[in-house]
């Protein structure tokens, strides 16, 4: 496993209007950029519903969501102006700016200065507040998660993760090494290692598990309370590259991570690695009062 290159952070978490710019009539059509090769705008079929109670500026980013979700929007496409959205839908550009701004802060959207906007890889903001299994977490934003497992054994721990898991060394452990996949593509490599003697038969149910926290609690009935994270970055490594589908050195996200029982027990600690143009930390941080 690669390590992490930065002083990583700890981390902490536990289990768990009004519309937009007037309708100003029918405008022109938007003039596609000479060397966009996907669809034109019109072909997006951008609507907008007057009576609905959600923004305009939602409207728009729900509808470039469901795009990028079918592939009518792919990966480094051409997209449009904001004037030229705004003229299309006949409305000011105030929520056609505020639609950009969001697709931009999830990634969705590529803004350069001088530039024409392209689609992007869609970035996700992974919130550490909440304890949720990358399954969980994936289909909450309405994607689609899956896992290929690469390899199950069971090893000695060693001493770092003895003591991470509360394990005399050279314990017996469950090493698992697995690829995470949303909509199909490679986005993370998790390292999990487990006590063996609180998982017994772990690789009858690994190969056709796409949620370990989901395993933990149906199959072995152990409910999860909270996990402590240390958050960081590398880069990628040959093996890496070639999982990810990404190019050797390009950055990538280091998450170290122990998983805590509701009785408090250590039941796993992983390391993972997750393509940074993919994934992005976000953390909130609270001012106690002083005195």
């Amino acid at each position: 496993m690669t390590k992490s290159t930065s002083p990583p952070l700890a981390n902490k978490r536990r289990a768990p209007s009004r519309r937009s710019g007037e309708s100003r009539g029918s405008a022109p059509k938007a003039q596609v950029p000479e060397s966009r090769q996907a669809p034109a705008l019109a072909e997006l079929r951008l609507r907008l519903d007057p009576a609905s109670f959600t923004p305009f500026y939602q409207q728009i980013v729900d509808q470039v969501k469901a795009q990028v979700r079918s592939q009518m929007l792919k990966e480094n496409d051409p997209f449009f102006s904001e004037r030229d959205v705004a003229e299309h839908l006949g409305i000011s550009k105030m929520p056609v700016r505020q639609a950009f701004q969001k697709l931009r802060a999830e990634g969705l959207l590529v803004i350069e200065k001088g530039k024409v906007p392209r689609v992007g890889l869609h970035r996700v903001p992974w919130n550490f507040q909440q304890l949720r299994g990358f399954s969980e977490e994936m289909r909450r934003r309405g994607l689609e998660p899956s896992a290929k497992l690469l390899n199950i054994d069971i090893i000695p721990a060693p001493p770092e993760i003895a003591q991470a898991l509360q394990l005399d060394e050279l314990a017996p452990i469950y090493d698992l090494l697995r690829l995470r996949l949303v909509n199909g593509e490679p986005v993370a490599i998790v390292h999990s290692h487990l006590p063996a003697r609180d998982f017994p038969g772990l690789e009858q149910h690994a190969a056709r598990c796409n949620s370990l926290y989901q395993l933990y609690e149906e199959t072995y009935a152990r409910l999860l309370s909270h996990a402590s994270e240390e958050i960081g970055a590398t880069v990628a490594d040959k093996e890496a590259a070639r999982l990810l589908k990404t190019s050797i050195g390009k950055p990538l996200l280091f998450i170290r991570e122990t998983t805590y029982d509701s009785r408090n027990r250590p039941i796993e600690y992983s390391e993972s690695r997750l393509r940074a143009d993919r994934y992005s930390a976000s953390v909130v941080s609270l001012r106690r009062p002083q005195g």
